[in-house]
């Protein structure tokens, strides 16, 4: 049964909420805006609004058709589908109102005289654009630019949820969403040098300039994290909460910055990057909520291009690309053990999410099955990858592979250590990504200084 109504206390907590942060933004203006923590207070309204949304609009989606079963379970009901685009709805009208927040400072440098709001100005002076040579255009352009990249990528979503768009055609749909952030980048810090490691400076010097090749690195990355989201999936909970382990994996990033002793100078990247992920985590706990063990709606494609994408847009704008792949090591992980099902090496089925047997109520690990034997090379490889308990094959009598275990993380999973039941699978991945995050920030702020003569949080 879908529940359409919040609870008494439900509403009377999310009211709360809500007016709460209202306060908390109109105070804002009493100051000079503190925007970081109005975005705080925007994010208490995205949960509240996604949360309210997600229930109340459940049915509607059922009677539109956008419904999908859970086939993890003994009783497959139909639930509601897509409901990432209302995440990704709210979010994006929120940081649209969030705009003016980061800027009030400069609009009021800009519009009455050097940030003393008590003096006047002539009208003249102001309509002549006399202050306005203040304001920081390009962080503004890289705001803009942020959110049409982020509007761009969430049409794809929705459009895959609705056109089951196959997988060759949208694979590289990102990269042309990410083109307005990547011309930003371009005109506003253009820098393509990456820091050459000390081993090998007296080959290639310190700096080592990639020039286009490091446009298209960056347009890879666009086209990887939506795209690595959504094939690590497949059990109630995961996809919105590897999106959440990761998100407060680069807010622990962003306050490594903003929380030294000393103005850093990379302390208004990592605030942009606090101002675009603090309403993610927001609209993304409002989904949690509704979509862990057992799930009461799907996330649908949406949220994982959309979640994807947030995060490639921080790690371009921010400056900190590198850092945001080496939280993403399950997913490089879990791509690179797909890719020869993703290009057809290996029959790929529709669905390769563990199978569930209704009998123990554990999840086992799903399987695809051979028409017909292998090639050598490939039977080779497959039985290897078996010896290394990397894949599960099964063989006739013959010695020829019948069945071979999906490529996916989870699994994989499932073959080291055995069924499980599926909310214990899924905590049991993002303990992994968790670690393997923090593992991540450990290599990028200490075992960096090995191999490179400083790490730019000392800068």
């Amino acid at each position: 049964m879908i529940i359409s109504t919040l609870s008494s206390t439900e509403t009377l907590s999310l009211l709360s909420l809500s007016l709460a942060c209202c306060a908390v933004i109109s105070n804002t203006f009493q100051g000079d805006g503190e925007p970081l923590i109005a975005s705080i207070a925007f994010s208490g309204i995205a949960f509240a609004a996604s949360y309210s949304m997600i229930r109340w609009l459940g049915p509607t989606f059922l009677r539109a058709g956008r419904k999908g079963k859970d086939l993890n379970k003994i009783h497959k009901n139909e639930i509601p589908e897509t409901m990432g685009a209302i995440c990704a709805v709210v979010y994006l009208l929120i940081i649209i109102v969030f705009i003016p927040f980061p800027f009030y400072k400069d609009i009021v440098s800009a519009t009455s005289g050097g940030g003393n709001r008590d003096v006047v100005q002539e009208i003249e002076a102001v309509q002549t654009g006399r202050f306005l040579h203040r304001f920081p255009h390009s962080k503004l352009a890289s705001y803009l630019s942020a959110i049409l990249s982020l509007q761009s990528v969430v049409i794809l979503g929705i459009g895959d949820d609705i056109f089951d768009i196959r997988w060759r055609h949208k694979f590289f749909i990102p990269a042309i969403a990410s083109i307005p952030i990547l011309i930003v980048y371009f005109v506003d810090f253009g820098v393509t040098q990456i820091v050459v490691p000390i081993p090998l400076q007296p080959y290639l010097g310190e700096l080592f300039d990639l020039g286009f090749l490091y446009y298209i690195y960056m347009a890879g990355v666009s086209i990887f994290c939506p795209n690595s989201i959504n094939i690590l999936a497949g059990i109630n909970g995961i996809e919105v909460s590897q999106s959440l382990v990761i998100a407060f994996l680069l807010v622990l990033n962003d306050c490594l910055y903003l929380f030294v002793p000393y103005p850093h100078p990379a302390t208004d990247s990592h605030l942009f990057s606090l101002y675009m992920l603090l309403p993610f985590i927001g609209v993304s706990l409002a989904l949690w909520w509704h979509n862990w063990y057992p799930a009461r709606v799907f996330v649908g494609d949406t949220y994982c291009y959309f979640a994807g994408m947030v995060f490639a847009v921080v790690g371009i704008l921010g400056h900190f690309s590198k850092t945001l792949l080496l939280l993403l090591i399950p997913q490089c992980f879990n791509f690179l053990y797909s890719v020869p099902q993703l290009f057809h090496i290996i029959p790929c089925p529709r669905h390769r999410l563990p199978r569930f047997n209704a009998r123990t109520g554990l999840l086992e690990v799903s399987v695809t099955e051979w028409q017909h034997p292998p090639k050598p090379i490939v039977a080779m490889g497959l039985k290897w990858l078996h010896r290394l308990h990397l894949v599960r094959v099964t063989m006739n009598k013959e010695k020829q592979i019948v069945e071979s275990s999906n490529l996916t993380v989870l699994n994989l999973w499932l073959v080291w250590f055995g069924p499980k039941k599926e909310d214990r699978l899924a905590v049991e991945i993002l303990m992994m990504q968790l670690l393997c995050g923090l593992f991540g920030l450990f290599i990028r702020h200490r075992l960096a200084l090995w191999v490179f003569k400083s790490d730019n949080l000392s800068v």
